[in-house]
């Protein structure tokens, strides 16, 4: 499966719990239930999944964990507040950056709608164009 369908299952599993249970919960309740929701379609899901990075030569065992990384290939980073802030994309990119990783999702469940609280993030990818 490759990384645009992980993130089309991933964008309808967002939306369906948002639907679901609306938003204004803790991070991790949305964090949770997601993780369960991607398992039922039958995705291997990480949760705050540690990565370790090398800095100037030294081994950082510990360096960040990931919310979710599915497959080993995406990056899903959640927030429940009201809007996004410039940090949140920076620290996803930052992630995707220094993991080698083509795509992540910052999904916000404290959005009114899904859509407002969704934003997909590239690092040095490009979408093929549909044939």
């Amino acid at each position: 499966m490759d990384v645009e369908e992980l993130a089309r299952i991933t964008l309808d599993c967002g939306y369906n719990l948002h639907r679901e249970i609306g938003p204004g919960l803790l991070e991790t309740v949305y964090e949770i239930l997601l993780e369960e929701f991607l398992i039922e379609r039958g995705l291997r899901v990480e949760r705050q999944k540690i990565v370790p990075i090398m800095f100037r030569g030294r081994p950082l065992d510990e360096a960040f964990r990931v919310d979710l990384l599915l497959e080993g290939r995406l990056v899903i980073e959640l927030k429940s507040t009201e809007r996004h802030a410039p940090v949140h994309a920076n620290q996803l990119l930052t992630y995707l950056r220094l993991m080698g990783l083509p795509l992540g999702l910052l999904m916000n469940f404290g959005a009114p709608s899904f859509k407002e609280g969704v934003k997909r993030l590239a690092n040095n990818y490009y979408r093929p164009l549909a044939s």
